[in-house]
């Protein structure tokens, strides 16, 4: 198991925060993953990815793949944010104010810089 030395100021505790969206969905002209990674970067996260979903099933419990009918643009892309509890919140609020409608998911995370230099950015994320 990794051990994680918070006391160092290396390690800092945040969130992970995952959203589902399909490909095909836009929000303000946009698909809707771009628009939240730029809502994200607006909201100064120091960092969003968007992947490509292989496979799954949400609420209606139909199982999408990747299948030779199934179109690129039915597809599921996940997009997510390592943030602090705050920047989580705001971004959550946001979402809110733009009445954007999005699965997703959240839970607490230790997260750092393996071996961090001069040229990393200071987190803001809360440290306990």
């Amino acid at each position: 198991m990794l051990k994680i030395n918070a006391s160092s100021g290396q390690s800092l505790q945040g969130a992970l925060l995952r959203f589902y969206v399909h490909q095909d969905h836009h929000q303000h002209g946009r698909r809707v993953w771009e628009w939240l990674l730029e809502q994200g970067n607006k909201l100064g996260i120091h960092g969003g990815s968007a992947f490509q979903v292989t496979a799954g099933f949400g609420r209606h419990h139909v199982l999408h793949g990747a299948q030779a009918i199934e179109l690129a643009d039915a597809s599921t892309v996940e997009v997510q944010f390592i943030a602090s509890h705050e920047e989580a919140r705001r971004l959550i609020d946001a979402l809110i104010a733009s009445k954007v409608r999005l699965s997703y998911s959240y839970a607490p995370a230790i997260f750092g810089v393996v071996t961090p230099n001069a040229d990393d950015p200071p987190s803001t994320a809360s440290r306990k």
